[in-house]
């Protein structure tokens, strides 16, 4: 039972490498978060816009297929 847990220790132990440390990963998510916030702005003001043009755009499709 002991080599079993000692062969899956030392097998995890390069995956640790992969895995940022804790104070990198509160910077990562804190801009992350702020890119979201200022995403969200954009998106709130360009979505009627882009529905509105594609709605024009499927109404002239189907005007030209009839």
């Amino acid at each position: 039972m002991l080599q079993l847990f000692f062969a899956v220790a030392f097998s995890a132990v390069p995956l640790t490498l992969y895995i940022p440390p804790i104070r990198s990963l509160n910077l990562f998510v804190e801009t992350i978060e702020d890119l979201l916030r200022q995403m969200a702005v954009h998106t709130i003001r360009t979505y009627p816009r882009i529905r509105f043009g594609f709605s024009r755009i499927l109404n002239n499709l189907l005007h030209l297929a009839r």
